[in-house]
């Protein structure tokens, strides 16, 4: 009978498939030939039967190198993610801005954001093994678009713990509108309420852009907003506008 790791592992070789179905049976029945098939420790049979165990080693085999693999690639992106976020966390409380007009390789200083990572890669080998240089270009984490999604989960989360702190409890608005940069109109909100230790909270909810500065369109804007955030107007016990117009 051929040898089942010749046959295994040989199944590309067509010379060797070949060999073996010219020998047949013959292999099995004379025992000369086999040992002549078996060969020197060196030879294809001994290899043939290497690679077939190994091939049959549950912690050799493709699956679980494939399975180790992805651990450790999961591994090196969570700390890779951690490090951004905390980067991103810096920034936003200390109100600093992420980024330049360029973050190219080549400045000597790419902006707060690039600039801090670097920082921590060079006093953390753990977040050194995993960005810049030692990762795919298309998997740094590191683009504007991720900086800008990472601030907005951020700002979320920070919200939900505003709205969640604030509960049921009566509040009031503290409205202002302005122009950015861009000649937009936007509108600045905050939530002024008593928590449940008796002190007097100011939070800034977030900034909403207008079409206009009449009355109307705040109305509308604070409406949308009381809706996304789940606020009730009928709690709602005070208002101050930027304009006695808007009041």
């Amino acid at each position: 009978m051929l040898h089942f790791a010749c046959i295994v592992i040989s199944s590309s070789q067509k010379g060797v498939l070949i060999l073996l179905w010219v020998m047949g049976f013959q292999i099995g029945k004379k025992e000369e030939r086999f040992d002549f098939h078996i060969g020197k420790s060196n030879g294809s049979h001994n290899a043939a039967q290497i690679k077939c165990e190994n091939l049959m080693n549950k912690k050799q085999s493709i699956m679980t190198l494939l399975y180790e693999q992805t651990l450790k690639s999961q591994s090196d992106y969570q700390t890779r993610l951690n490090a951004l976020i905390e980067c991103a966390r810096f920034l936003l409380h200390q109100g600093l801005p992420f980024y330049g007009h360029d973050e190219c390789e080549c400045l000597s200083n790419q902006g707060n954001y690039l600039e801090l990572l670097h920082f921590l890669s060079r006093n953390n080998e753990a977040i050194k093994r995993v960005t810049f240089s030692e990762v795919p270009r298309h998997n740094k984490l590191t683009s504007p678009d991720i900086q800008k999604d990472i601030t907005q989960a951020a700002a979320e989360e920070i919200t939900n713990v505003i709205i969640k702190d604030l509960d049921n409890s009566l509040f009031s608005i503290l409205i202002d509108e302005s122009r950015d940069i861009s000649i937009k109109e936007q509108m600045a909100v905050v939530l002024r309420y008593v928590n449940n230790n008796g002190h007097i909270i100011e939070r800034f909810l977030g900034i909403q852009h207008v079409r206009n500065t009449t009355a109307s369109s705040l109305k509308a804007v604070i409406e949308a907003l009381f809706s996304k955030h789940g606020l009730s107007i009928s709690r709602l016990r005070g208002q101050g506008y930027d304009g006695s117009s808007n009041m």
